[in-house]
């Protein structure tokens, strides 16, 4: 049954129930032809319930309707369908709740098709070497052992390619499992340090940790060591020869600050904007042999923010880039 005959029929029983008393009880104390009377004033009572829901209804139903049109558009593909935010105001805040909705699928969409996008653009690149590579080993142009190692390098880049993307579908889609566990901060920056000691020093660059407490976090360990990675990455590779690279790291209320910074040419004021956007390159800063897939800083601030902390990029005032992230304190107090 549709609304509207559902206020009618509330409508009907609301006037003839207490009418229905009115008349039963006219019959019994004025008789017959005052029951007459009654029984008109009764009717034209009810003709008047029944005109004035159905006029309510269809003022209630009006809205109603386009928010069923809006829906219906959305469900064909139209994602820019939005419903009028008119009515009453149990109607307006649903229609305000549809449009959010739609909105927020618009975004996704749009998220989905640039990622598709540029990974298309990204895995374009190393396919076509690796193609170009066997058909010269095909035509006998080359013997297979002079592209072993570039072959290898391809792979690699494309089965890190392959894993970006995998880990950023699991952040938008909300399936990133976190396994957590209290670790001091101190022993997850010295094994990131470690890692990338050796890049570090054939780039002339010094690598330094400065870990003065040590806070424990309440953390999935690889996870955080995983933006670490990245960001210490990025600061060795855009620093200069002779440069310094270092992480900081300082307590605060109820986090840790870890601040890693570096002594390059800094960052654009539209780098510190975008540099956390997927496949967002800076030219100034990172071309495509230094720059990566363009995914790592997007996931990094997947990771943090999962994590229930925040990440942000700035210039330091002596110059050189900072990249700062933050991270929940454990319940257990701090080693030293």
């Amino acid at each position: 049954m549709s609304i509207r005959l559902q206020l009618a029929a509330l409508a009907l029983i609301a006037v003839c129930v207490p009418l229905g008393a009115v008349l039963a009880s006219g019959l019994v104390m004025f008789g017959t032809h005052a029951f007459e009377k009654l029984a008109y004033v009764a009717l034209a009572s009810a003709l008047a319930a029944l005109v004035g829901a159905l006029a309510l209804g269809r003022r209630i139903l009006r809205p109603l309707a386009h928010l069923r049109t809006a829906s219906r558009r959305l469900a064909s593909g139209d994602l820019a369908a939005r419903a009028p935010e008119q009515g009453p105001r149990e109607v307006q805040e649903l229609s305000a709740s549809f449009n959010e909705m739609a909105a927020s699928l618009e975004r996704l969409f749009d998220a989905r098709r640039e990622l598709v996008a540029w990974a298309s653009h990204d895995l374009r690149t190393p396919l076509a070497s690796l193609r170009a590579m066997v058909e010269a080993v095909e035509d006998n142009l080359a013997e297979p052992g002079e592209y072993l190692e570039a072959i290898r390098i391809q792979t690699e880049i494309l089965a890190e390619l392959v894993e970006d993307l995998f880990e950023l579908a699991r952040i938008d889609a909300g399936a990133l499992t976190l396994e957590l566990r209290d670790a001091p901060v101190g022993e997850l920056v010295s094994r990131c340090v470690s890692s990338l000691e050796a890049e570090a020093r054939a780039r002339d660059v010094e690598l330094q940790a400065h870990v003065w407490t040590n806070p424990v976090v309440r953390v999935a360990p690889e996870k955080v060591e995983r933006v670490l990675l990245n960001l210490l990455t990025n600061a060795v590779r855009h620093s200069p020869p002779s440069g310094e690279v270092a992480v900081v790291v300082r307590r605060d209320t109820d986090h840790v600050v870890v601040a890693v910074e570096d002594s390059g040419d800094g960052l654009s004021s539209i780098a510190t904007q975008r540099m956390f956007e997927r496949f967002w390159r800076d030219d100034a800063s990172r071309t495509g042999s230094t720059g990566g897939s363009g995914l790592g800083l997007a996931i990094a601030r997947g990771l943090v923010q999962a994590h229930g902390g925040t990440i942000w990029a700035e210039n330091r005032d002596g110059g050189g880039a900072r990249v700062t992230f933050t991270l929940p304190l454990a319940s257990r107090t701090v080693l030293q």
